[in-house]
């Protein structure tokens, strides 16, 4: 028997990676610069969701990424399809995501002559994300494709960018397969758990606060228990709410933008701060005030996974450099004290995250945002999958729905607009069982509303709800602080967006009374289709606590001048 390889073209090679280390779906907009991968994709099981614009194949991946652990992939041509999809790459990074994306790049002849959509991407992407490189010789494919699967996924997890010249990707290899790869778990010592003990027999107002990435379903109820044992007091860093259940008697809510005033003084007034897996940068931290930098008056325990995050930004008592996951493997070692003393302010925590999180009536015109996510509250079951972008739009779903398992939030703790439909799409495609719901306000919908018609097309049944104010509302509630009375460009004129899903062969509504809603949502439900809920509100109904003008010159920056 011959101990000969078979010749496998680049492209293949790559597939044949992708297939090793159970890559179970790819994203991609197509280009003629890696047809040798499209080519070997034919003949995969791998499936192939074929997205309208790079960013959007690139925030599908992230998404995915998300929730599967691993690395998302995502494939686009050189140039502009590159540049497209730096939007998804930014989430990643800044979202601690695993992700690879595979840019088909110029003929290895035609480099550094500006040739046809040329781009050098380890200078574009150098300070992007955690590693780039570019394959000249398709028999490395398997080594690359190795590398590019541990970076992404260990330490604080990123993305990876590879380039793949088109002619290498039809060149010939025998080259032995490459073999899976697996995340490296790390663990704290013995040492800094009993240290950890010691500080939480000494503590009076303890904080645990979860957030970042690389938490497994295991490491999540290990953490509750943990929770439960001591009775501690748990917040969320912002759009981590699937790391503790919200219906949980020890939740306090999340550490994110628009905090409740009582929990941004129990940050600040907590003797121990646990901070595990998350950066605690500058929207959880409520623009770096929560902690005083470097040195932080709260005793810090911070744990965190890659260890350049240790000591970056706040100096803590107690840093351990271990993944979530290896962190709470070890917390049976960890026993708590005789007495809790803090068991008063626990409940008292949670009292004020279940009034603070309770919509209360607002006299406003439209549709009343609050009375919908209390009716969606009430209605949806616990595993359903909420996604949204950026926008004030955003405020409501995070202060009043009730996230009760993991994996049930995907948004962007990088505030990129128009994530939620591809993030939404990506949700039903990898749980197909699984209600999803896509929040996005007007501008943040058409940022990326063609992915809807990619919806159509792979049968992803995802629920959009549009919540349309005819504005660019984050900006015109700064503006409205800073600038009163002085609009520019953040007004919108919309379509019928209910027509548009028409258009695109899926189920529309329009409602404009809060009584409404959940029979419009319900018949969306029971279409079948991709479904859009065209949601119109008061522009006046900035904020679940504010309207505009409530808000006019509360920050004013700058003494507006009559041009009269």
């Amino acid at each position: 028997m011959s101990d000969v390889l078979p010749s496998r073209t680049g492209g293949h090679l790559i597939v044949e990676a992708l297939e090793a280390n159970g890559v179970e779906r790819v994203f991609c907009v197509p280009g003629e610069s890696y047809l040798d991968v499209l080519d070997a994709l034919h003949d995969s099981a791998i499936p192939v969701t074929v997205a309208r614009h790079e960013g959007g194949a690139a925030m599908m991946a992230e998404a995915w990424g998300k929730m599967a652990g691993k690395p998302g992939i995502c494939f686009v041509t050189r140039g502009p399809g590159a540049t497209n999809a730096a939007a998804g790459l930014h989430v990643a990074m800044q979202d601690s995501t695993p992700m690879i994306l595979f840019i088909g790049q110029v003929g290895r002849e035609m480099r550094e002559r500006e040739a046809f959509q040329e781009i050098d991407y380890r200078r574009m992407f150098g300070d992007v994300v955690k590693w780039v490189a570019e394959i000249d010789d398709a028999s490395r494919i398997p080594e690359f494709l190795s590398r590019a699967f541990h970076v992404a996924t260990s330490g604080r997890p990123g993305p990876v960018v590879l380039a793949l010249p088109e002619d290498m990707l039809r060149d010939l290899s025998s080259v032995p397969s490459v073999g899976a790869s697996e995340p490296i778990e790390t663990y704290p010592g013995l040492t800094q758990t009993a240290q950890l003990q010691k500080m939480l027999w000494k503590a009076e107002r303890p904080l645990l606060v979860l957030g970042g990435s690389r938490w497994s379903d295991q490491a999540i109820n290990s953490m509750q228990r943990f929770a439960e044992r001591f009775d501690l007091p748990v917040g969320v860093s912002l759009r981590r709410q699937g790391l503790f259940d919200h219906e949980h008697p020890n939740f306090a809510g999340e550490v994110g933008i628009a905090i409740n005033p009582a929990l941004a003084k129990r940050v600040k007034e907590a003797d121990l701060l646990i901070l595990v897996g998350g950066r605690m940068s500058e929207m959880p931290s409520s623009g770096y005030t929560l902690l005083d930098i470097p040195q932080p008056k709260q005793t810090l325990v911070h744990v965190h996974g890659g260890s350049d995050e240790l000591g970056r930004v706040y100096r803590p008592t107690l840093a351990i450099n271990a993944t979530p996951n290896g962190f709470a493997a070890q917390l049976e070692a960890v026993h708590p004290p005789a007495t809790i003393p803090w068991s008063a302010e626990t409940r008292a925590a949670n009292a004020s995250y279940r009034d603070w999180s309770d919509p209360k009536p607002r006299d406003v015109g439209g549709v009343e945002m609050g009375a919908v996510m209390r009716t969606l509250r009430e209605n949806l079951p616990k595993d359903a999958i909420l996604t949204n972008g950026a926008g004030n739009y955003a405020n409501w779903v995070h202060r009043y729905h009730r996230f009760q398992g993991s994996k049930t939030q995907l948004a962007p703790t990088s505030g990129s607009m128009g994530y939620g439909v591809p993030a939404a799409i990506a949700a039903k495609l990898r749980y197909p069982e699984r209600t999803v719901i896509a929040f996005a306000g007007d501008g943040c919908f058409q940022m990326t509303s063609n992915e809807f018609g990619t919806a159509v097309q792979d049968g992803a049944a995802i629920l959009v709800i549009v919540v349309d104010n005819g504005m660019y509302g984050t900006i015109r509630a700064h503006q409205e602080r800073s600038y009163p009375d002085r609009v520019e460009a953040t007004k919108l004129v919309n379509p019928d967006f209910a027509d548009f899903a028409r258009a695109y062969g899926g189920h529309g509504e329009t409602v404009e009374r809060t009584e409404d809603f959940w029979p419009a949502f319900a018949r969306a439900q029971e279409s079948g289709k991709p479904a859009i809920v065209h949601v119109k509100v008061d522009p006046q109904a900035i904020s679940p606590s504010a309207t505009l003008d409530e808000l006019k010159g509360k920050s004013l920056k700058v003494k507006p001048v009559s041009r009269r």
